[in-house]
């Protein structure tokens, strides 16, 4: 079996994520790190190769962004990829996810993987869908928010968190597989594997590599467009008590809370 797993370098948790006006586009001129909920994707795929059920021949972490994505792709390496892609070229710059998905798609048309999987989401669009638009290209079936995977011959069985409780469902090879943090808990990179990830092999492809029609992809070809962007209202500061008296606290907060009809 060959697995791709498609990740995403995002802004760290730690910088504020903000659109830059000119552009329409997210300011990612700060700290980035390896998507995490991508790092669940690594492990699953790991897991699946050490669980013996059957041969992982290889696992392909790929990714498309700038120059900087490389990085995401040497912490993927780190966490147990054999090697990775950088789908990387200005036409693509701006791509909303139907375009994002499309190249996406024909990445992986040249691997041809039994199975690709992602996180269920990337830590600054929290789009969600990307998975399934991927699976569409590939005409291959699809499943989000998996949080437990079995393989069976050749076919997985898999568990999907849904808003009414959890489905299991059987789903047959090739397929896309998005999956929850509930799934795994990631390992951490050993030291030699940091330090060996940039001599690990890295294909870096461009539009015409992967047979992307550029006509279908960047900010221009896009359907999504950006209007506008506005903060959120700022809330009102809240009303701290600071009365000692433990029965006229109550009572104010008895008050306060009936004023709003809240009782």
């Amino acid at each position: 079996m060959k697995i791709c797993v498609l990740v995403k370098e995002v802004p760290d948790a730690a910088v504020e994520k903000r659109i830059d006006p000119t552009t329409g586009r997210m300011d990612r001129s700060g700290e980035k790190n390896l998507n995490p909920y991508d790092t669940h994707a690594i492990e699953a795929a790991m897991q699946i190769r050490e669980g013996g059920a059957v041969p992982v021949e290889e696992i392909v972490a790929i990714t498309m962004g700038p120059e900087s994505a490389v990085r995401a792709l040497h912490k993927a390496v780190s966490l147990g990829a054999d090697r990775s892609v950088h789908l990387s070229d200005p036409a693509l710059a701006g791509s909303d996810v139907a375009a994002t998905g499309y190249a996406l798609a024909q990445t992986l048309e040249r691997e041809k993987p039994e199975l690709v999987l992602l996180g269920q989401q990337s830590d600054d669009g929290e789009c969600y869908t990307i998975g399934a638009v991927v699976a569409e290209h590939l005409s291959m079936p699809s499943l989000t928010q998996v949080i437990k995977m079995d393989v069976d011959g050749e076919s997985l069985r898999c568990e999907r968190q849904a808003e009414y409780g959890y489905d299991t469902v059987q789903v047959t090879l090739p397929a896309v597989i998005s999956v929850g943090d509930a799934i795994n808990e990631p390992r951490y990179p050993s030291l030699k594997a940091i330090m060996g990830a940039k001599k690990k092999p890295l294909d870096a492809v461009g539009v015409a590599d992967v047979g992307i029609d550029a006509a279908r992809v960047g900010g221009e070809h896009s359907a999504a467009r950006w209007i506008a962007v506005k903060p959120p209202p700022q809330k009102e500061a809240g009303k701290i008590i600071e009365d000692e008296d433990t029965g006229e606290t109550v009572e104010e907060i008895v008050a306060w809370l009936d004023e709003r009809k809240l009782l």
